[in-house]
């Protein structure tokens, strides 16, 4: 992040307390706030290379994102955005100048399946369609599961963008319309899958539908940012000694969703460990608190 935004961010948090004051912000509500900065302060924000050794693979993440680290994207997923613990991701960017807290928000988590070798021999007779009914009934049958476990429910509502393979690349890329609960702001769950020659990496974009202009404007870097190590490219397959993965590509489209819920339901979650709830307008104080970088940018 540029010296910049750094310095509107430390400006915003020493204000904080005045600003709190002035809003009648309640005892509860500055302690979310104290653990949402304490949060932020404590991600370690990449760019750059980034190597993935569990993958065989790179990230070359340019100065407009930044990258964290497997240890902080679980405080985010989890912690922040309200999913099931366990993700066990490889990582997260965001785009520069944005925080996990902003209601705007929206990121791609990083993850490695080591399954084998994917082929892709099957790549034009996929019927995608009727996948896409095979997902929404996979998706309806956990959603028992979900509701006990104190989760939304899940219903896939179609295809934002039909999948694509790129045969030169080795890359899979699809979007799906979803909905949690009964919350009509639909999440985009957009997926990249990059091809190598013992699995495959996973690219998870997480945002909501009114944001898929954004997110396609962003697909072709997020693409290109991603390759696998010399050895452990796709072309590298040796049919001699490589496990072959136990599925093909149209297998690949169907896994597991992740969810922002958005700062409300984040800070609910929060409130609720100490049993009080929100009293006033914290959105609008956290838009103050961390979008000052963006108006000084």
């Amino acid at each position: 992040m540029t010296l910049r935004i750094v310095l509107s961010i430390l400006l915003g948090w020493m204000s904080f307390f005045a600003f709190a004051e002035e809003a009648e912000v309640s005892q509860e509500e500055q302690e979310y706030l104290s653990w949402a900065k304490d949060i932020w302060d404590s991600l370690d924000r990449q760019t750059g290379e980034i190597k993935l050794p569990e993958a065989g693979a790179v990230l070359n993440v340019p100065e407009n994102f930044y990258y964290l680290g497997p240890q902080d994207a679980e405080k985010v997923l989890v912690d922040v955005w309200g999913n099931p613990p366990g993700q066990l991701s490889l990582g997260m960017l965001f785009p520069e100048g944005m925080t996990p807290f902003d209601g705007d928000s929206w990121a791609v988590t990083i993850n490695y399946e080591e399954d084998g070798y994917v082929s892709d021999e099957d790549a034009d007779e996929i019927d995608y369609e009727e996948l896409l009914d095979e997902m929404k009934a996979d998706a309806k049958a956990t959603n028992k599961a979900r509701k006990e476990a104190g989760y939304d429910t899940i219903e896939i509502i179609g295809w934002a963008a039909p999948p694509y393979y790129d045969s030169v690349e080795k890359k899979l890329h699809w979007a799906k319309e979803i909905q949690f609960g009964s919350d009509e702001n639909h999440t985009l769950n957009y997926n990249i899958r990059v091809l190598g020659r013992k699995g495959v990496l996973v690219l998870n974009f997480i945002a909501g539908m009114n944001q898929k202009q954004t997110i396609d404007s962003n697909i072709s870097t997020v693409l290109a940012l991603a390759s696998f190590d010399e050895g452990s490219q796709y072309s590298d397959f040796d049919p001699e000694i490589d496990k072959v993965a136990a599925y093909g590509l149209g297998a690949l489209v169907a896994g597991k969703v992740i969810a922002k819920t958005g700062i409300l339901a984040a800070a609910l979650l929060f409130l609720k460990k100490f049993g009080v709830f929100i009293l006033v307008g914290i959105g609008a104080i956290f838009k103050s608190l961390f979008s000052r970088k963006k108006s000084d940018d």
